[in-house]
């Protein structure tokens, strides 16, 4: 098992260090939807603090809540075949 220590090693997957030498600009998104640029110590695009459902109204913390957890789907009522004339199919039955 032949293990190559050169630059091309990052190419082919993520890097693999926990800490990075420099730091980098990032866009920080604040909750009431304002941006900062920062220097970060990771390679990341855009960093979006936390909303706080406290502060927002009863409604809206309501809707949030339902689309980060919808309701269950509802059984389906199975078919009964009571309505169904036979007869007409009987043609896919015989060989």
């Amino acid at each position: 098992a032949c293990v190559r220590r050169n630059s091309n090693r990052a190419a082919i997957s993520h890097l693999h260090r926990q800490l990075y030498g420099r730091l980098y600009p990032v866009l920080l998104v604040n909750t009431d939807g304002s941006t900062v640029r920062l220097r970060y110590r990771e390679p990341k695009r855009i960093l979006m603090l936390p909303l706080d459902s406290s502060t927002l109204p009863e409604a809206e913390r309501k809707a949030r809540l339902r689309r980060h957890f919808p309701s269950k789907r509802k059984a389906k009522e199975e078919e009964t075949f009571e309505g169904i004339d036979l007869d007409t199919y009987k043609k896919f039955w015989k060989k």
